[in-house]
């Protein structure tokens, strides 16, 4: 089974989505980080079961939905590194999470 391994930077991502939710539903916004959390604790047995995004082919990072979100991530040993969590609208700057990646997490 593989640890769960939240970068900072990721888990502010998901605090601020949170917060722009709570302005105008903050049921909402708890339900969000509760189901992200939820979504993620399952890469513990099924590291792999992310797909590879389309803008990351010929990387090692995956990425799982939680809408409306999607949730970056890359496996080293028994570790799961979630290095970037972003609103699905936006458009991914793989830069962004290439600098986040570290093999020292």
């Amino acid at each position: 089974m593989a640890r769960i391994v939240w970068s900072e930077p990721a888990l502010d991502d998901l605090d601020e989505i949170a917060q722009y939710i709570a302005l105008d539903n903050f049921t909402a916004a708890k339900k969000l980080v509760k189901n992200v959390f939820k979504k993620v604790d399952r890469l513990k047995e099924f590291p792999s079961s992310g797909r590879v995004p389309p803008e990351l082919r010929g990387f090692r990072y995956r990425a799982v939905i939680v809408g409306p979100c999607r949730v970056f991530y890359r496996t080293a040993e028994n570790s799961v590194i979630v290095l970037h969590v972003m609103r699905s609208e936006r458009e991914l700057r793989i830069m962004l999470i290439r600098d986040r990646d570290s093999d020292d997490l």
